[in-house]
């Protein structure tokens, strides 16, 4: 019997009768040959970890568009605190932390250089439109490991492409999905009082008497609540949901809609817009394994990917080397 037959028969006799367990499941476009050691969850989240994309999330923005100073949260950053959040509630519901992790790991994958600014900007002018949350599912199927993707399991994919806005086929992907919430609220709090934007007592009092004064506190009883209300309806007390959504409008007009964070989003915008518009006349310039997949697809969809797929310092060195004129060397 190999380790992870051991391991497959460890999580049917531990796993909750909720979990997702590994035997059974983990089914791949591409049918490949099991590994001695590792399950079919554990091996996406390994692929994920290693590929291109994950690397690049450490100088994609989060909330602040590239901050001066080494403790903002980058997509990195916020990926692995969404990882560590969502781990901790599926090990207490006894569900599969491999295949939580996975897609926690995985869930950003897809995101533009600049935020949601990119986001919204690709989304404007891209025909096909643009969400993050599918070009994550895009980036592991027909991107990484040039062209042929990672051959990630159904599973984990429908818990990336769900974790915004739609249900999960498995309890793991919907637990991501809140973990997400509880991480990005909580983490841009920090990084707000960080640039002098607020103060802890400038939060909501209501909010923050229920959820805890720090954000310690605030992570603890969010995920207490969930945990108390049991794994058969995944949710927070009312009291607990309440207090979180007030927390969030609050920083929606306080913190993502404020003139500071985004003092610099129309030139993101102008940035990315004018690349775009740029390798659409001359898809020549595009990288050899972009070219690959305008041949598969089309122009438009090769563009989109290419800067979707670039970090803030990529697309900033990229618009200066195609946009603004050099000094005379001799």
């Amino acid at each position: 019997m190999t380790i992870r037959e051991q391991t497959e028969i460890m999580e049917l006799g531990s796993l909750c009768e909720d979990a997702c367990t590994s035997k059974g499941t983990g089914r791949r476009v591409r049918k490949e040959s099991k590994c001695p050691l590792r399950t079919e969850f554990q091996r996406d989240r390994d692929r994920i970890l290693h590929c291109n994309s994950f690397r690049r999330l450490k100088q994609k923005t989060q909330v602040f568009l590239s901050p001066v100073g080494d403790h903002y949260r980058t997509r990195l950053t916020h990926t692995l605190e969404v990882s560590q959040i969502a781990r901790t509630i599926s090990r207490a519901f006894r569900l599969n932390e491999d295949l939580t992790e996975a897609i926690a790991l995985g869930h950003d994958l897809g995101h533009t250089p600049f935020g949601h600014s990119g986001e919204n900007i690709l989304n404007e002018i891209c025909p096909y439109g643009f969400k993050h949350y599918l070009q994550s599912v895009r980036v592991v199927d027909y991107i990484e490991n040039n062209g042929k993707g990672l051959n990630l399991t159904y599973e984990v994919k429908n818990g990336i492409a769900c974790h915004t806005n739609k249900t999960a086929v498995t309890k793991e992907g919907y637990i991501v999905r809140l973990a997400d919430k509880i991480a990005y609220i909580n983490h841009d709090i920090d990084d707000a009082i960080r640039a002098g934007m607020l103060k802890e007592e400038d939060l909501p009092s209501a909010a923050t008497k229920v959820l805890g004064h720090s954000k310690s506190a605030r992570i603890t009883t969010l995920i207490t609540s969930i945990v108390d209300n049991g794994v058969t309806d995944i949710h927070m007390s009312g009291e607990v949901q309440k207090a979180h959504d007030e927390l969030r409008a609050f920083m929606f007009d306080n913190v993502y809609r404020n003139s500071v964070a985004k003092a610099e989003e129309a030139k993101a915008k102008a940035l990315i817009e004018r690349l775009y518009t740029y390798f659409l006349k001359h898809p020549d310039k595009l990288p050899e394994e972009y070219k690959k997949i305008m041949a598969r697809f089309d122009k438009e969809r090769a563009v989109c990917d290419y800067i979707a797929g670039m970090t803030d310092v990529y697309a900033v060195n990229m618009y200066n080397e195609l946009f603004i004129p050099k000094g005379w060397k001799n």
